[in-house]
């Protein structure tokens, strides 16, 4: 595999990379590989800042330990740039690669693709405030982090995007499947009732397609460790006593706390309201994300015609 080569355009975003780590006094620059990259080069690019790289490939990473860089590999291919970076951020924190509060300057393609055009500053405390590694590795005992992040990446879609247009507001409880059911009930139709296991997992992406149109209904999504969307439209009965909450959040944010308070499940909310998500865990939200790159939508072009004399 041949390397990419250190364009003028390359080098002088690396430039703005470092001249920003070092004005910020930033702990750690992030590179979002697109190719194969000359690591020493990359290294002796940052001087003595420490360098992060993450992509999709493990192909793109070979070299970069012997380096002595850090890496983190996505396997996320067709995700927007943000959830990549966001995704990049929350493993570095469960590695201990990077401190919940780390500012990092990362640099990626966030207009076209397989060229560098963006340096951002990021401020993790503003996204991972209340996350530290020992909550991301409690959730992960109670959740397998990969269904945890295939659940938390499709209610990221759905709070960016919506349907058709739409603003949409829903819950996943995942895990502790038998402690969740005896607390729940159907609101109505459930539509998943009656497929095959084999049908019904988050991994394919028509039903995690078909999920975006069922989230309009009513109710939560109750999904098996293993990704399988085992119940939908249900109601979580369970007390919210005792609980504490944020000014604000209604009553799908408070019944998320409570089963996640109750069983061993780990609770993602999305807000109709702002698109916003949230994890919650023992009752308390530990991680919230915010949408990026919420959809445009168009509004008809409102006008009075000119009055004829």
């Amino acid at each position: 595999m041949t390397q990419q080569t250190f364009s003028d355009d390359f080098k002088a975003i690396l430039d703005i990379a470092h001249r920003l780590a070092a004005y910020n006094e930033a702990d750690a620059v992030l590179v979002m590989l697109e190719g194969p990259t000359d690591f020493q080069q990359l290294t002796d690019s940052m001087g003595d800042h420490k360098l992060l790289v993450s992509a999709d490939s493990e192909d793109l990473l070979q070299g970069a330990a012997e380096a002595g860089i850090a890496s983190v590999r996505l396997n996320m291919p067709q995700a927007p740039v943000f959830e990549k970076l966001t995704q990049t951020l929350l493993e570095s924190v469960a590695d201990e690669i990077l401190l919940p509060g780390a500012d990092v300057v990362a640099v990626y393609s966030g207009f076209e693709a397989d060229r560098y055009d963006s340096v951002s500053m990021l401020h993790l405390d503003e996204h991972l405030s209340r996350l530290t590694v020992r909550d991301i590795r409690m959730l992960e005992t109670r959740v397998p982090l990969e269904t945890l992040k295939t659940v938390v990446d499709l209610a990221v879609e759905i709070g960016r995007d919506g349907r058709e247009g739409k603003s949409i507001g829903t819950m996943f409880v995942v895990g502790s499947t038998k402690a969740v059911l005896e607390r729940c009930h159907p609101v109505g139709f459930d539509p998943v009732k009656g497929y095959k296991k084999s049908e019904r997992g988050l991994g394919d992406r028509r039903v995690r397609e078909g999920i975006k149109e069922v989230a309009q209904m009513d109710g939560a999504f109750v999904i098996g460790p293993d990704a399988t969307v085992m119940a939908a439209a249900q109601y979580v009965d369970a007390s919210a006593e005792g609980l504490t909450m944020t000014k604000g959040l209604g009553s799908r944010h408070w019944a998320a706390a409570a089963i996640s308070r109750k069983t061993n499940a780990v609770a993602v909310t999305v807000s109709q309201s702002s698109g916003t998500v949230r994890v919650f865990q023992n009752g308390e939200v530990m991680l919230r994300i915010e949408p990026f790159r919420m959809p445009m939508k168009w509004k008809d072009f409102e006008f009075e015609p000119p009055s004829v004399e």
